[in-house]
């Protein structure tokens, strides 16, 4: 019950503060673009050369602002809004009209999760392993390599490294597709033939946060472990004659895992960082591409949907994270 009322009670408060101040950016901001999302859609009709008559154009607009939830005040847009969040309703796309927003997030998140899922996995468990190793033993000719390598990776923006595996791999060798998440005219079926299709578009965008991740995880990791170096139980160990491999992985891993799993936890939240740009360079219909066309067309329903979804999705990572602490470190239960 101590331990309820002094670290578990006060992270749930603040989980729900922060997922409602997340919110309530994600509404707020994009109504001090400029730009108008449904004078542009008009715009946009009358410059394919269809007329629009003045009474037509103000019922045309009256209409696309109730739907798009722009009707009113500000405060009655936002009334409206948390009216229809609670109800699970987040309104119709004007990138894709009459698309409902749940209907284009639900298409595009499977491939963000299975594109994020993996790579942030591999990088994470890569980084920790190889990062744990040359921390313990930071004198191999090997682990100098890879702190050049690291340090030559890990600065590259994102775009700039995808560009570079898109131009290697898809037009100078062409041995994979420069974009898309499958083939054109493919359905998604349950065979190897179809999967491997998807392997194959999938394989450079996870190569490019795989990579990056991996070097940033190898980095982290291994100034971790330099520190843990340092302390008794490390030293006490090496003295009394365990094995290298042991203390590696029994005592000085298990140490780091704390804010290394953190790292984890936050790198969840990479959809308006790297997988974002990724997905827009590789043209994989995520929900980084979803956002990019949703910010283009000023889809303030798209924008919000994915944007809240989101907050949702990395408020509650950290939540997590924060809950199971207590399992990887027996001194938070006895604080």
């Amino acid at each position: 019950m101590q331990l309820f009322k002094r670290y578990f009670l006060p992270r749930l408060v603040q989980y729900l503060l922060v997922t409602f101040l997340g919110i309530n950016a994600a509404f707020f901001i994009p109504r001090l673009f400029p730009s108008d999302p449904v004078l542009e859609t008009i715009g946009a009709i009358r410059s394919q050369g269809t007329y629009l008559d003045p009474a037509t154009v103000e019922e045309f607009i009256e209409d696309l602002r109730e739907l798009y939830g722009l009707e009113g005040t500000l405060g009655q847009q936002y009334t409206s809004f948390w009216k229809r969040l609670f109800r699970g309703d987040l309104g119709i796309s004007l990138f894709q009209f009459p698309e409902p927003v749940l209907g284009l997030i639900g298409k595009a998140l499977p491939w963000t999760v299975g594109l994020l899922l993996t790579s942030t996995l591999a990088s994470w468990l890569l980084g920790l392993m190889v990062g744990g190793i040359a921390g313990y033993r930071p004198d191999r000719p090997w682990v100098r390599a890879l702190d050049a390598l690291s340090m030559l990776i890990r600065p590259l923006p994102y775009y700039i490294f995808a560009f570079l595996l898109l131009i290697l791999f898809a037009y100078v060798l062409p041995w994979f597709p420069l974009g898309g998440g499958s083939s054109i005219g493919w359905r998604p079926e349950p065979s190897l033939r179809f999967l491997g299709d998807l392997a194959r578009h999938a394989f450079l965008p996870f190569l490019s946060l795989t990579v990056l991740g991996t070097a940033s995880m190898y980095q982290m990791t291994k100034l971790v472990v330099q520190n843990l170096n340092a302390e008794e139980f490390v030293q006490y160990a090496q003295l009394g004659g365990v094995k290298g491999r042991v203390i590696i992985f029994k005592y000085v891993l298990r140490n780091a895992m704390l804010p290394l799993f953190t790292n984890l936890v936050l790198s969840l939240g990479q959809i308006f960082g790297g997988a974002l740009i990724t997905e827009i360079v590789f043209s994989y219909p995520g929900l980084g591409t979803l956002t990019y066309h949703a910010v283009v067309s000023g889809d303030y329903n798209l924008i919000l949907g994915v944007t809240t979804i989101s907050v949702v999705a990395v408020t509650t990572g950290i939540l997590f994270s924060d809950l199971v602490y207590p399992l990887l470190d027996p001194r938070v239960r006895y604080r």
